[in-house]
């Protein structure tokens, strides 16, 4: 068995977010090739669950509102430092005044990584997140190979 909702996000993310062939199976057909991947039901809820929020964020926050980038202080709630490490945080902030994430994206990206139910955010995850965040916030517009040299290779690969 696969273990976490991540593992089901990573899944789909990796298999049908950017097929160019046209195919886009229904859930249900999804929920079996999950099955058959290994994914517990519950979890493959779970992740069903979490991309409905995502998608019910991206509707509230359409692109075409004016976002911020850089010069706001995002003030984290004692929850989200619990499952928010320092590190994590520096990461958001760093993604945010370079331009990859702005207020609105930040604060979908934040909205999801709690909502994962981890204790503890790993960087893998928030990398991960910030691309599923990014594509369906910008319809895939904006994850271009910088965005995803930043995310997955780190901020310092990136500034030279």
């Amino acid at each position: 068995m696969k273990e976490s909702v991540l593992d089901v996000l990573i899944y789909l993310f990796e298999n049908y977010m950017f097929d160019d062939d046209g195919y886009e199976p229904d859930q249900e057909t999804l929920v079996l090739e999950l099955s058959q991947a290994g994914f517990d039901h519950g979890m493959i809820d779970q992740a069903f669950d979490w991309l409905e929020n995502l998608a019910t964020l991206c509707e509230q926050h359409p692109e075409e509102l004016p976002a911020t980038v850089g010069g706001t202080i995002r003030h984290y709630t004692a929850e989200e430092c619990e499952h928010l490490n320092l590190e994590a945080r520096g990461l958001l902030l760093s993604l945010e005044q370079c331009g990859v994430l702005n207020t609105v994206s930040r604060e979908m990206v934040v909205d999801q990584l709690m909502a994962l139910g981890v204790e503890q955010v790993e960087i893998d995850h928030i990398k991960w997140v910030i691309l599923m965040v990014l594509s369906n916030y910008t319809g895939g517009d904006g994850i271009t190979e910088l965005t995803e040299s930043l995310v997955l290779d780190g901020i310092h690969a990136c500034i030279h």
